[in-house]
């Protein structure tokens, strides 16, 4: 591993400052669960490592009746076993309890997770189908950008080099949602997904009234299954308009064949587990 200096920021304009000055020599760490293999293997050569754990604005997560705010540092254990976020947005709390091991998950954090912007980055999709914003603060000032828009290709992202994620703001899905998060790896933990499939639906007057479907790990970024979602809204719920719904979900899918699975058994797995994820999602709404 290469020498590099290390500073501690104490907020997050002193962040931002340092990464203006030396945005193009730094990389940011909170869990390090990321960078520090990245260091370890020469895959990352910063000059400045910038160590985000002096910062208590990045960790504080609130809930409140318009939504949902976490910090970028806020761990993956946090949203697995906090309540508020088990009980208003599962998907999000699904998505945790799936990072790793539970010892990793109490260092990775979600910033990490979507800043990495891996294909199979577990907690991108649900964040997908519960419409987050995300807050990116910088030289200019602050910016939100839907997470939709967050990402522009594989470990590729919209912030600039002088940029740093401070939290996502997550709408509150309203009464009468549900959600679910469900990704198949080939062991139990410390795995990444092969496919990964987000759903989150909200009912009204017996028929679907919003749905929203997200994957990962079948295209170079997660992605929305916008044709499953429209077939699916001002409908009810049947099993077999779900089952149509999983069907459509393979349009949104561009997997690749490489060691972990084929293209083939992707595209299977998009079917499989969209329609496990609706069907969840359809008994959360419904309780």
């Amino acid at each position: 591993m290469r020498r590099f200096e290390i500073t501690l920021p104490a907020s997050v304009d002193e962040c931002v400052k340092v990464l203006a000055q030396r945005g193009a020599d730094a990389k940011v760490v909170a869990g390090g669960t990321d960078l520090l293999p990245q260091l370890k293997n020469g895959l990352a050569r910063p000059a400045l490592v910038v160590d985000l754990s002096g910062v208590p604005a990045l960790r504080a997560l609130e809930a409140g009746a318009g939504g949902l705010r976490v910090g970028a540092a806020v761990t993956a254990r946090t949203l697995e076993r906090d309540v508020r976020v088990r009980s208003g947005y599962t998907a999000l709390s699904e998505s945790g309890a799936l990072v790793g091991s539970v010892q990793v998950r109490n260092l990775a954090t979600l910033g990490g997770n979507l800043c990495n912007a891996a294909p199979s980055a577990d907690m991108a999709p649900p964040l997908l189908v519960l419409e987050a914003e995300a807050v990116i603060a910088g030289p200019k000032g602050r910016r939100r950008v839907p997470i939709a828009s967050f990402f522009t290709g594989v470990h590729r992202t919209v912030l600039g080099p002088d940029e740093l994620l401070v939290e996502l703001i997550v709408p509150a899905p309203g009464p009468r949602s549900g959600g679910s998060y469900i990704r198949h790896t080939p062991r139990r933990e410390l795995d990444i997904a092969v496919v990964g499939v987000a759903s989150q639906i909200t009912l009204s007057d017996g028929v679907c009234a919003k749905a929203r479907i997200a994957l990962a790990a079948v295209a170079p970024t997660p992605v929305r299954a916008t044709a499953a979602e429209q077939s699916l809204e001002g409908q009810p719920l049947t099993a077999a308009r779900i089952e149509q719904a999983a069907e459509l979900a393979l349009s949104a899918a561009q997997p690749i064949s490489d060691q972990r699975g084929s293209a083939e058994f992707r595209r299977h797995l998009v079917r499989v587990l969209t329609r496990r994820t609706l069907t969840r999602a359809l008994e959360r709404a419904g309780r």
